[in-house]
């Protein structure tokens, strides 16, 4: 019996990105437990659709909007925030720290820091330190798209605007990170939608893409 737990610890240790779960429960909100259970979701997600212990773009998709091959911008933006070391896919050592910054006891300097990131990662389409009109307008209509809510053009406008008016208080025309900190700090409901409550029992994350896997497995 031993021989088995120190193989299954093995395969553990020498897949990408797997660390101690103690070492990433003391860095982030979730408990020992937990992160083993974030393992076996982890598990599930990356031999999805490429059986190689790593999820993949198309994975995250599926995982999270049931869909691999729709063109995703948020998808896209949101993989890119996970995966870390930009190496195209995301390693069990970044989906759990990844994670754990939605976790509702996350501490919130890390919501809002996070928020800041998502924000530039999300928006800075251009890549140019900046949230500039254009590119809002484009991740509001994206988002919008993706929730199935269709707004006309001219409220579209109207919710970029009034973004603009309330975040670019050095009024240039363009949202630089300061200036989004500062709109975040002032706006608290931006970080409560920074909070996955499902997190506090990790059995209900992903929970769609669970519940069909385990039929699959039967």
């Amino acid at each position: 019996m031993g021989c088995c737990c120190s193989t299954s610890t093995s395969k553990k240790v020498n897949r990408p990105g797997y660390e101690d779960p103690t070492v990433l429960a003391s860095e982030t909100p979730f408990t020992v437990s937990e992160v083993d259970a974030l393992y076996e979701l982890y598990l599930k997600l990356s031999n999805s659709i490429i059986q190689d212990g790593l999820i993949h773009k198309e994975e995250f998709q599926l995982a999270l909007f049931r869909n691999e091959n729709k063109k995703n911008l948020f998808a896209d933006r949101l993989f890119d925030l996970f995966d870390v070391k930009r190496n195209g896919v995301i390693e069990f050592d970044e989906f759990v720290r990844s994670l754990g910054v939605f976790h509702p006891n996350a501490a919130l300097g890390d919501k809002i820091a996070l928020i800041v990131a998502v924000a530039f990662r999300l928006y800075d389409l251009r890549q140019t330190g900046y949230i500039e009109r254009e590119e809002l307008k484009e991740m509001v209509s994206a988002l919008l798209h993706e929730s199935d809510l269709f707004l006309s053009d001219e409220m579209i406008e109207s919710i970029v605007d009034k973004t603009f008016k309330d975040a670019d208080t050095k009024d240039d025309g363009r949202i630089d990170e300061d200036e989004w900190k500062a709109f975040v700090s002032q706006h608290p409901s931006l970080i409560k939608n920074m909070t996955l409550p499902y997190l506090k029992d990790i059995t209900l994350t992903f929970p769609s893409f669970v519940a069909r896997t385990q039929v699959e497995d039967t």
